[in-house]
């Protein structure tokens, strides 16, 4: 029958993730289908800007080709115009000559005749139809002004649409995630050197498999990359996978998308709990600071009830003090007494892990490790069996210590700007690094037997966390070379605090 049960809810785990599968791609085709129709609708709209860019570029070249034959006729015209008008005046005073010669020649007079002559004869010689040109300063012939349109009536037959490059094809194998970093590689599958550029798009999911249609986040977009390889680097991973596509573009269009890819990008995120923080605290997501001012008036309320004999557990109207949202985690005590203590809101109950804090320059003491849920209320990281951490102290003196079981052992380094927490779950290994060198400054090797918390303790300044970080490779490899050294909880055993 158990058996049967167990077959029975495979079979339906199946069936969901198929139904599943079906209803995206379902979303998908709704989605293309839509797109066909818009993006279609959109190229028609730019054919016909297109053509009607083309139509008064033709209309623009006809009309400036038709004002320069006209121009051309009406200078001929006008200069045969003028010859002609030239012509014609000659010919009438040539005429006008003629008739007079004619009817001297009937003159009797030897003297008046003798004038008359000389008269012609001066005429003649000053006579406009004597110096004209009798050839046509212009020609009728206008062919200088013909066109064949052949060629381009052949280019325009020729019109077609865009050559579009075609989709590029991701490549799985050499794509790299590694320290909040994607190396997303990609090739042709076919060359083409006209491509210009190409365009990759991303975005967070928590779903495996192909992009849905319907995620909550949208396409990120990296324009202009000359190469087929891109890096995404200072990535927070806040999610458990990305999905990454990538389409070529030549000077005039942008290409069909890649297949998209999905890669894992895990890594510990986490908040700190203000549910359970020390009233001194003031807790905002992964800051929290020293409050002086924080639960006055009310510690004396809760140790009343207390000393009544009622239970312990914060009432709602502690819960909600200053502006503390009302507690959803509360399963736990809050920290009380010098226990100036909050907790992350995630348990590590395996893997490696790996975050990071920055105290602020003027905080007088605090301490950063990792803790059992059964970490008491009045407990102070590293003074009990069930947590361990480091412990900075700039108050009266300068300390730079290990803590565990109470036991403490000073650590002979710099304190850095930011402390890089490595956690090793199932190799019982707890490293601090400084995270900007990745040198090593302490490590804990001990064996987990419970789920640990991230613990912070801070008194008189505050601590800022940066979570959603992969291992760095540089801590992984030092992981290696550093098993081995002393330096473990267990040293810590001899020594007292």
């Amino acid at each position: 029958m158990d058996s049967q049960k167990e077959a029975l809810q495979r079979i339906i785990s199946t069936l969901a993730n198929k139904n599943d599968e079906i209803q995206n791609f379902i979303d998908t085709l709704n989605q293309t289908l839509k797109g066909v129709q818009e993006n279609s609708s959109n190229i028609l709209s730019e054919l016909d800007e297109e053509f009607d860019s083309l139509y008064s570029i033709l209309d623009e070249v006809k009309e400036s080709m038709i004002n320069s034959i006209k121009q051309e006729q009406a200078r001929k015209s006008q200069e045969l115009q003028s010859q002609l008008s030239q012509c014609n005046n000659a010919l009438e005073n040539s005429e006008e000559l003629l008739e007079f010669a004619t009817r001297s020649l009937d003159i009797k007079e030897p003297e008046e005749f003798s004038k008359a002559a000389r008269q012609i004869k001066d005429r003649v010689t000053m006579a406009s139809a004597f110096r004209l040109s009798l050839k046509p300063k212009v020609s009728d012939i206008m062919t200088h002004l013909m066109v064949d349109f052949s060629q381009e009536r052949q280019i325009l037959q020729t019109l077609k649409f865009l050559p579009v490059p075609k989709a590029p094809e991701i490549d799985p194998v050499e794509c790299l995630v590694a320290d909040n970093s994607v190396t997303v590689a990609w090739r042709m599958p076919e060359e083409d050197n006209k491509i210009d550029h190409f365009i990759l798009e991303y975005r967070k999911t928590n779903f495996d498999g192909l992009p849905r249609v319907k995620d909550e986040r949208c396409w990120e977009i990296i324009d202009n990359i000359k190469g087929t390889e891109y890096t995404l680097s200072g990535l927070k991973f806040d999610s458990k996978y990305m999905n990454f596509r990538v389409r070529a573009c030549n000077r005039a269009v942008a290409g069909e998308y890649s297949d998209p890819v999905t890669l894992e990008t895990k890594a510990l995120n986490f908040s700190l709990d203000n549910s359970s923080s020390h009233l001194n605290l003031r807790v905002e997501d992964t800051c929290v600071e020293w409050d002086p001012t924080g639960g006055k008036g009310q510690e004396s309320k809760i140790k009343g009830k207390e000393n009544k004999g009622r239970s312990g557990t914060p009432s709602p109207k502690r819960t909600s003090i200053g502006s503390r949202p009302p507690a959803v985690r509360g399963s736990r005590d809050r920290f009380t007494g010098e226990s100036y203590t909050v907790l992350g809101d995630t348990a590590i109950e395996s893997g490696q892990h790996y975050w990071e804090v920055k105290a602020q320059k003027d905080c007088k003491s605090y301490s950063v490790g990792v803790a059992y849920k059964t970490l008491g209320k009045f407990d102070q990281l590293g003074k009990t069996n069930t947590s361990w951490c480091i412990h900075v102290n700039n108050w009266l003196q300068n300390t730079f210590a290990a803590k565990h079981n109470n036991k403490v052992k000073a650590l002979d380094v710099t304190v850095p700007e930011r402390i890089g927490v490595f956690c090793d779950f199932d190799g019982g290994q707890l490293s601090f690094y400084d995270a900007n060198s990745k040198h090593l400054l302490y490590s804990f090797k001990t064996k987990f037997t419970q789920p640990v918390l991230p613990g912070f303790m801070v008194w008189c300044g505050g601590l800022s966390l940066n979570t959603g970080m992969q291992v760095p490779s540089a801590v992984r490899t030092l992981q290696k070379s550093e098993n081995g050294m002393t330096g473990s909880a267990s040293s810590l055993n001899n020594i007292t605090q």
